[in-house]
C-alpha cells in the first residue's frame, strides 16, 4: 500500500488554529496576542474553513467576525503552538488518513499533557474525520517539510536530538521516517538555527517547499549578525540538492525581555488560493511579498503582523495545522 505525504499548498478542508485564552505563556501579552490571532483567523476564513479551539468557544465566537467558515471547538491546551501537536496527515493509496504522533514539548522543554490529548478528542466529537492513527514516535509538524512527491526536508538538531526518541539510533530514525511516508529521499540539514528557537532548529522557521522543486530558505546578508556563519553553512548545504533555490532575507533583530527573538519569513502557511506571510513591520517585508507574488501568480499573498506571536518563539504556521480533503 502505497503512502503519501501531501505537500502543504495541495487542497485543504480546514484550518486548526488554538485561540490563546488561558495559557500561562501568553499571560504578558494577552490582548496583544489575541488581536494578532483575530487579524491571521479572518485572513483564513476568506479562504476557507478554520476550527478555532479554545477554553471558552462562546468567548472567542464574540471576538471574531460571524462567518459560516468559523467551527468552534472547547478544548483545553497547554500552549498554542498546535502545529508541532496536531494530527499529521498523509494519503494511503489515495485515502487521507492522520497520524497521532507523541508530542513531548520539543524535548521535555515544557508541560504538554493536555496537548497531546488534542487530536484524539477532535476525532471523537467528529471535528475530524478518517483513520486516526497512534504512533509513540515523538514527531512535529513544524520539524519536517514535504514536496508531496516523495522527498522530505529536515533537520539534524532536531531529528537526531537526544531528547526525542532517544532509543533510536539515528539510522532507525531515517527508517522509521522514511517508512511512515514511502519516502524516497530525506534532505537532511546538518546546519541552520535561530536564536531564540525553542524547537531545536525546526526546519519550518529555515527552508520550506515552495513548489515540487523549488526551496525558499532564509538568508543572512549581514556578516555582522550572529546567524552569518550558521545560515551560509545551510545554504552551501541546500545548494547541493539540485533543486531551484530562493533566498528570503533573514527579518532585523527583534527583541522581547531583552532576548533574541527567531523572526522568519519561512513561518508563512499555505491555505486554498492563498499564501499568509508573517511580517515584522520592517523594510524586508514588501520585498519577500512581492517576491513570493511573482512565484506565486495564481494566488494571493497575504502579509500578517506576527511580532507578537514570535514573543514566545513562534510565528504564524507554528500556530496552526492544515487538515487536508478526505
Amino acid at each position: 500500500m502505497a503512502k503519501r505525504l501531501q505537500a502543504e499548498w495541495e487542497e485543504q478542508e480546514a484550518l486548526l488554529v488554538v485561540f490563546p485564552l488561558q495559557q500561562l505563556d501568553w499571560q504578558h501579552s494577552i490582548k496583544e496576542i489575541q488581536n494578532a490571532y483575530i487579524n491571521f483567523i479572518t485572513q483564513v476564513i476568506k479562504y476557507q474553513k478554520c476550527i478555532v479551539l479554545s477554553s471558552n468557544p462562546k468567548e472567542v465566537s464574540n471576538l471574531l467576525p460571524t462567518s459560516e467558515n468559523l467551527i468552534f471547538v472547547e478544548v483545553v491546551t497547554n500552549d498554542t503552538w498546535i502545529r508541532d501537536f496536531g494530527g499529521i496527515d498523509f494519503y494511503e493509496d489515495g485515502v487521507k488518513k492522520t497520524y497521532n504522533f507523541t508530542f513531548n514539548a520539543w524535548g521535555g522543554k515544557f508541560e504538554a499533557s493536555l496537548d497531546n490529548q488534542v487530536t484524539k478528542h477532535l476525532f471523537e466529537k467528529g471535528y475530524l474525520k478518517g483513520e486516526l492513527i497512534d504512533e509513540a514516535f515523538i514527531l512535529e509538524g513544524g520539524s519536517i517539510d514535504s514536496n508531496g512527491q516523495g522527498i522530505l526536508l529536515t533537520t539534524q538538531k532536531c531529528l537526531f536530538n537526544d531528547n526525542r526518541n532517544n532509543h533510536l539510533s539515528q539510522e532507525k530514525v531515517l527508517n522509521k521516517i522514511t517508512k511512515l511516508f514511502d519516502l524516497e529521499k530525506i534532505i537532511m540539514l546538518e546546519n541552520g538555527a535561530l536564536f531564540g528557537d525553542d524547537t531545536d532548529s525546526h526546519v519550518d522557521t529555515l527552508a520550506r517547499f515552495l513548489d515540487e522543486k523549488t526551496i525558499a530558505y532564509v538568508k543572512c546578508y549581514d556578516k555582522e549578525d550572529e546567524h552569518f556563519e550558521e545560515l551560509s553553512k545551510m545554504e552551501k548545504e541546500l545548494e547541493q540538492t539540485g533543486l531551484n533555490l530562493i533566498p528570503l532575507p533573514l527579518p532585523q533583530k527583534n527583541s522581547f525581555h531583552n532576548h533574541r527573538l527567531p523572526a522568519t519569513y519561512l513561518n508563512f502557511v499555505f491555505i486554498n488560493g492563498a499564501l499568509i506571510v508573517p511580517t515584522y513591520s520592517e523594510k524586508n517585508d514588501e520585498v519577500v511579498i512581492e517576491l513570493l507574488k511573482l512565484f506565486f501568480p495564481d494566488k494571493d499573498v497575504i502579509g500578517v503582523d506576527a511580532r507578537v506571536f514570535i514573543r514566545e518563539h513562534g510565528s504564524l504556521h507554528c500556530s496552526c495545522m492544515n487538515v487536508y480533503k478526505n
